[in-house]
């Protein structure tokens, strides 16, 4: 029998309080993995949240408050990194109104995205971000799908040395411009990278992965379920019983595991509007991480379906 999706989270945000109900906030069996980051070596926990798509909800307070409960869920599981950009429609003040109805978590990494053609007009976009989301700074800033990447690196770097953003990277998805953004990587003093990277795109593993660990550079990976399409393919068939040795019971935490166990890879940021679902991504990064010989098996049993 397919093992379905949790039940949903008991508890939510008290009607009209802006707190966390006592049952968010309960103690997990165990922390999730986390990863240094290695400019630093600040630990971060290896899954976070995406919004892409999922938190673009507009103005409406009953879709924002239901934003709010799964940013409620995701720290009470141990989270700390939430990506959001300029790109992703309404996402940034739904993000800022799900924090201040949370009373700003200590625990949040928040990682944002700067995503203009004209370097001159980056601050500003950066500064207008900042006050959606109701933060001091960012931890993060990077350059989205390397949109004038270099207008923008130089930017991010008298930001860092300034102390308005803790860190800076680019991004990239779908596999696309690995060839520039490997350039990049080799030449620009980068703390993080964002690409697209799972069981079946595994194209990073020929070049960015070893990369990344080579210069010293912290790896996000988005889109892991290929925005649902993988998971949606994947579940024709059963999670297969050996999957249990490493703690995956759904093939959400089966991708999830495989991605977050490969050294070079610092944090995975699926993005979902589920309470039940976010608690379940945070929860593959708790227990036995697959090995090199659990790694290989996985990827061969997912070839063959």
């Amino acid at each position: 029998m397919r093992i379905g999706r949790r039940m949903f989270l008991e508890g939510a945000l008290i009607a009209g309080a802006g707190v966390i109900s006592p049952s968010l906030t309960t103690a997990q069996p165990s922390k999730p993995l986390t990863r240094q980051i290695p400019s630093s070596h600040e630990a971060i926990a290896a899954v976070g949240l995406g919004s892409w798509i999922t938190f673009n909800v507009g103005d409406d307070t009953a879709l924002m408050d239901d934003c709010a409960q799964v940013m409620a869920a995701f720290f009470a599981a141990g989270g700390h990194m939430i990506d959001c950009s300029p790109m992703y429609g309404s996402s940034q003040p739904v993000i800022g109104y799900g924090l201040e109805k949370l009373g700003h978590p200590k625990s949040l990494f928040s990682a944002e995205k700067v995503w203009t053609s004209s370097g001159a007009s980056g601050p500003e976009q950066i500064e207008r971000s900042r006050r959606y989301w109701g933060v001091p700074r960012f931890d993060l800033v990077q350059v989205h799908n390397l949109l004038s990447w270099e207008a923008h690196l130089k930017t991010l770097i008298d930001m860092r040395t300034a102390g308005q953003v803790r860190y800076f990277g680019v991004t990239t998805s779908d596999g696309r411009r690995h060839d520039l953004l490997e350039q990049i990587m080799r030449t620009q003093p980068l703390d993080f990278v964002q690409f697209s990277y799972n069981v079946v795109d595994r194209e990073p593993e020929q070049r960015l992965l070893p990369l990344a660990a080579e210069r010293g550079i912290a790896v996000i990976v988005n889109r892991p379920f290929q925005q649902g399409r993988l998971i949606r393919r994947l579940a024709r068939d059963d999670v297969p019983e050996w999957a249990a040795e490493i703690g995956a019971s759904t093939w959400a935490q089966f991708i999830l595991k495989y991605i977050v166990s490969h050294p070079a890879v610092t944090v995975a940021i699926p993005a979902t509007t589920s309470v039940d679902h976010v608690r379940e991504n945070v929860d593959a990064a708790r227990g036995v991480m697959p090995d090199a010989a659990m790694r290989a098996r996985m990827v061969s049993y997912v070839q063959d379906l």
